[in-house]
């Protein structure tokens, strides 16, 4: 694995982990040589680490690999992970996945479509055969972009790796906080330090605690306030949440 100089990961988490959890997010892109680049109906990573990527059956993409059952194309999916609240810069993240296009088989279609499923459920599934085409990305490269640092990750890893628990309910929670409980970001505010002029926004939340971001005029930094241990299911972050908030409580008295 090499790391661009620059900043230090955001999360104790391992890269290939904050890889596959960027992964989950829904804003893609997929770049072919000599073709501008054209959002996919959907695309999703399988519990076993299979990229899948559904695109219109008339499109460029599928256009590309109409060659035959065993053709493919060197291709570049991008995966962008914006924070799910209104910011001056909403991306958290971008992901690179990299390798070769090839149509699923129609022998393979309904137990790739399954795994699908099983982590982004969509209804143009219902039409792969028909309107739309089911892709394999086959990886040859994962690198990951968090603010000025860039990671490698090995395909093997990534494949092994697991997103985050809290990736599932992340932006509904983050939203729900930025809404209606401007309160309890204030407690959070409590735990970090804010100079004069700068506002806090939330990030991100995940098993290890919630990420805040700090604006200020002409740039940003973003900060951790952590869960005193990481968390293992989404079932745990309310009472996780209304320990930090105890905490922040008792330091004000």
């Amino acid at each position: 694995m090499t790391t661009c100089p620059g900043s230090p990961a955001p999360s104790p988490a391992g890269a290939a982990e904050r890889a596959r959890t960027a992964a989950t997010r829904s804003a893609a892109a997929v770049c072919l040589p000599g073709r501008a680049p054209s959002r996919p109906l959907a695309h999703a990573t399988t519990g076993d680490g299979q990229v899948l990527v559904l695109v219109p059956a008339d499109g460029d993409v599928a256009a590309a690999l109409d060659r035959g059952p065993e053709a493919d194309v060197s291709a570049l999916l991008m995966v962008s992970d914006r924070a799910p609240v209104p910011l001056r810069d909403p991306v958290r993240a971008t992901l690179w996945l990299s390798g070769w296009l090839t149509p699923v088989r129609p022998a393979d279609r309904t137990a790739a479509a399954l795994a699908f499923a099983e982590v982004r459920p969509e209804g143009a599934l219902l039409d792969v055969g028909g309107a739309a085409a089911l892709l394999r990305l086959d990886l040859a490269e994962v690198v990951l972009r968090e603010g000025t640092a860039c990671t490698e990750v090995s395909p093997a890893r990534f494949a092994a790796a697991r997103p985050d628990p809290l990736a599932t309910v992340e932006a509904r929670m983050l939203q729900h906080l930025d809404r209606d409980h401007p309160d309890v970001l204030a407690v959070l505010r409590s735990r970090v330090a804010v100079g004069e002029g700068e506002t806090v926004r939330p990030l991100g939340v995940d098993r290890f605690g919630y990420r805040l971001r700090v604006e200020r005029p002409g740039g940003h930094r973003d900060v951790r306030v952590s869960f005193p241990r990481p968390l293992t299911c989404p079932g745990q972050l309310r009472a996780a949440t209304s320990q930090l908030l105890r905490a922040g409580f008792a330091r004000r008295d």
